[in-house]
């Protein structure tokens, strides 16, 4: 890896009175806690992000500022971790000590797509052989077949369990429940299960997993579930949000588990995972306007995959962020990966977050002992198949071109047959004419073209 990522770091700084104001003075050094280097470029700010000074060469940093503000002083620089402290807990010293964090193979390649526009479209890698693929799709039979009346979207896994395939799904009306229109398809939505025994033609089985009540975190809509069979047991992770559905509202991630995939399902008691806490809009201002820009999932964590691998469980999952910005036209979507010991959890971070620099729904497979992944839109690797001997650091592999939509993999065969088996046939979504956000969603099989 040829750079470092980071953010922002703990400070301990030396703090005095300006004597023709009387205002607080704060000056000191930054340096790597670990190698005792200096740092330059260093941004200092306060929470809401008024900037104070940018370290010098030698990493030093002076300013004044209004004593009567309280201030939680931040430290900000692409290569070291996220800190905040109150600055009147600075007493003493000079030193700013920031830590370094790990990063991500794809993350090292971000820093360098932002050079130039150039750089950030342009892929450089060796493509490998075998992981060329096409698609095709096709409408389903039965009950899944196109209804403009509906909502029936993102597609779960297919699973197959005895002589059934099961698919999970967000299922809801095309228009509220008091008959507005919804701003968002998968708002006032429930998960619905079908099952099929060819996967072609499908039996709609009715709910597996319902909104929960007033002032519970799931009572405005549960959506975009993912599907894991392990040991006997059943397990859903899915997108929740709490009323009233607006911009600024966090999305999480839960988890309901079963012993049939017929349910009947228990729901965890809260998300298993949310949103990291930083980032800040202004509170009086409009959805565009940022006082404080978050991680890449501040704002939201969703579009949840858990693998089982390695002996542990991986909770992929996109993240979206306080401040989210178009760089050189495309959004700037990446994933995390959370893991656990057990399925229902406590589910930790990685600590190289984020795992990727690129891509929009999750699509995740087993591939020789690592991890295979598409990314189909945004960030400068989309349109591009990957692999990570470790499920974290991802290299390209190879490109495609135009592919299904919020795909759903068959979970079964062999995925080591060859670098593609794992994607070789699912499900996935397609809006019914016009504009996304009134259309009808519905649900359609893909095949790769052999």
């Amino acid at each position: 890896m040829k750079k470092l990522l980071g953010i922002m770091a703990v400070v301990s700084a030396s703090m005095g009175l300006n004597a023709e104001n009387g205002s607080p003075d704060f000056s000191g050094v930054v340096k790597n806690a670990e190698t005792g280097e200096v740092i330059k470029n260093v941004r200092v700010a306060d929470q809401n992000g008024e900037e104070f000074d940018m370290t010098d060469s030698q990493g030093r940093f002076s300013f004044s500022v209004d004593g009567a503000k309280p201030r939680i002083l931040v430290f900000e620089n692409v290569q070291y971790l996220i800190e905040e402290k109150e600055a009147s807990d600075f007493e003493g010293g000079s030193t700013v000590e920031l830590r370094p964090r790990k990063m991500s193979a794809a993350t090292a390649r971000w820093l360098e797509y932002l050079e130039s526009e150039e750089a950030y479209n342009t892929l450089n890698f060796s493509e490998e052989d075998g992981w060329e693929i096409e698609f095709e799709e096709e409408n389903l039979k039965g009950d899944l077949a196109p209804d403009p009346d509906l909502v029936r979207r993102d597609p779960s896994a297919v699973i197959k369990v005895d002589d059934l395939y099961y698919v999970y799904y967000t299922r809801g009306t095309r228009v509220r429940e008091d008959g507005s229109e919804k701003f968002f398809p998968w708002d006032e939505c429930d998960l619905w299960y079908a099952t099929s025994k060819d996967g072609w033609e499908w039996k709609e089985m009715g709910p597996a997993v319902e909104r929960g009540p007033a002032g519970s975190y799931d009572e405005q809509s549960v959506f975009t579930p993912e599907v894991l069979a392990h040991d006997g047991k059943f397990y859903l992770v899915y997108q929740c949000v709490v009323n009233p559905y607006v911009h600024r509202v966090k999305e999480t991630v839960a988890m309901a588990v079963a012993d049939s995939p017929n349910g009947p399902w228990r729901k965890s008691p809260k998300p298993i995972l949310e949103p990291v806490s930083n980032g800040k809009w202004d509170p009086n201002g409009g959805d565009a306007d940022i006082l404080r820009l978050g991680n890449f999932d501040s704002h939201k964590t969703h579009d949840p995959c858990l693998m089982f691998y390695r002996d542990k469980f991986y909770l992929y999952y996109k993240g979206e962020r306080i401040g989210e910005q178009r760089i050189f036209g495309q959004r700037e979507i990446k994933w995390g990966v959370a893991i656990a010991e057990n399925p229902e959890g406590p589910y930790v971070r990685s600590e190289y977050n984020p795992i990727t620099n690129s891509g929009h729904e999750v699509c995740v497979w087993h591939y020789n002992g690592g991890i295979a992944l598409i990314h189909t839109d945004d960030g400068p690797e989309r349109h591009t198949v990957q692999w990570a001997p470790d499920g974290i650091n991802f290299e390209i592999t190879g490109r495609i071109g135009k592919t299904p939509k919020a795909f759903g993999l068959y979970r079964g065969g062999d995925h080591d047959k060859k670098p593609t088996e794992g994607i070789r046939w699912g499900l996935c979504h397609r809006y019914g004419g016009g504009f996304w956000r009134t259309s009808y969603n519905y649900i359609r099989r893909f095949d790769v073209k052999e």
